[in-house]
């Protein structure tokens, strides 16, 4: 669940937790297995690996940077869970340099898509990761709440630009590489093999949203955060959401 601590960052995570969660209750009935093996690609500094790990799952993070990994070790102590994170230096193109083919019950590719060469093979490669019955979690930057992003600010060309560009960017200055469709994210999750499960939209308003009014107003949070839920799976709020977020199940999970 996300961090109680951090309620802010709740409206980041809380449409990703509640399907991710779901989907690990259904794997832990369907293998008989209370721990399961969970390997997070991009993983970083733990925002997920380390509550994952306090639900009492195996977690390795493989990431490329060593202050992430770092910042991940000191904080899964913190946490106390030290003994069930593991985390490993490498990236998606060189994951079985690192990690065990086929070997995990549930795979995390969050904001990782964004930076790689090609998109298809990393999504091959951290399904190549899953056991024969596995889930894949699949979290990338959205066009859409780009494009609406930079019209709302005023820049009206950025906006245009990006709408027109094949990698979603709005301009040279842009610090995202690449962004994608529902379509595109469903395609490449079906062409490495996986049936789509679900998909979401996350943050379809709480980037528009000033964040002086979440902080002020009384219940604001918590009905923005209800809002995100109900928008998150309806295609016309979709296509508006920063960030997309897909659920992949292989062929032995589907159906579950």
């Amino acid at each position: 669940m996300p961090d109680p601590t951090r309620p802010r960052a709740s409206l980041r995570t809380a449409v990703v937790w509640e399907v991710l969660q779901d989907a690990l209750d259904r794997r832990v009935k369907a293998t008989g297995r209370d721990i399961l093996d969970i390997l997070d690609t991009g993983g970083g500094s733990g925002n997920f690996a380390v509550p994952l790990a306090r639900l009492g799952h195996r977690v390795t993070v493989v990431d490329p940077s060593p202050n992430a990994l770092f910042a991940l070790e000191r904080r899964a102590a913190e946490a106390g869970v030290a003994d069930r994170v593991k985390g490993v230096q490498g990236d998606v193109h060189g994951l079985f340099d690192v990690v065990e083919r086929g070997g995990h019950d549930v795979v995390l590719c969050h904001g990782v898509l964004e930076y790689v060469d090609d998109p298809a093979e990393g999504v091959a490669n951290v399904v190549a990761a899953l056991r024969a019955e596995g889930v894949l979690s699949l979290l990338a930057a959205g066009l859409g709440g780009a494009v609406v992003a930079r019209a709302l600010a005023g820049h009206f060309k950025e906006a245009k630009q990006a709408l027109d560009d094949p990698d979603g960017r709005w301009g040279s200055g842009d610090p995202v590489p690449r962004r994608f469709t529902a379509e595109q994210l469903t395609g490449l999750v079906e062409g490495a093999g996986l049936a789509v499960a679900a998909v979401h939209g996350v943050r379809v308003f709480a980037d528009l949203v000033p964040g002086v009014l979440v902080d002020t107003e009384p219940g604001a949070l918590d009905a923005l955060l209800k809002l995100e839920a109900a928008a998150a799976e309806l295609p016309a709020f979709r296509a508006l959401a920063t960030q997309l977020h897909v659920l992949g199940e292989t062929p032995g999970a589907a159906g579950v």
